[in-house]
């Protein structure tokens, strides 16, 4: 499974963008999809997840938002980002795999597909 993320960029405190990641060599539909994040200097965070079923999963600071969704025919998974905040200053990575368990979801060492990350800058 090749990942290519995509849609970061420079944006001020209280805008929004939305983040696409194009996945291939395999079905799709039955991956779970998840973006990551590391900001400088800190781990890798779990950001969001999205199910084969269209379960969704959020980091708590992300609520409401944040929106993951997926669309199967495009082979793509995206993350409509609002109301951002410096803090939310990182590198966004997707991800994904078959099989996560819901107890793994928030785990990177879950995913064994990573896509090559993409810069978003939220200033002050």
């Amino acid at each position: 499974v090749q990942l290519q993320a995509s849609g970061g960029g420079l944006v001020q405190a209280g805008g929004s963008l939305r983040l696409s990641c194009a996945a291939s060599g395999d079905t799709f539909s039955r991956y779970t999809m998840a973006w990551f994040r590391q900001a400088p200097g800190k781990e890798r965070e779990f950001v969001a997840a999205i199910r084969y079923s269209s379960t969704t999963h959020y980091k708590d600071s992300v609520k409401g938002r944040f929106t993951v969704s997926r669309d199967n025919a495009k082979n793509t998974v995206y993350l409509q980002m609002n109301n951002l905040k410096p803090e939310d200053t990182a590198v966004y990575y997707c991800a994904s795999d078959r099989g996560v368990i819901l107890s793994s979801i928030r785990d990177s060492r879950a995913y064994d597909y990573w896509g090559q990350g993409t810069q978003v800058t939220v200033s002050s």
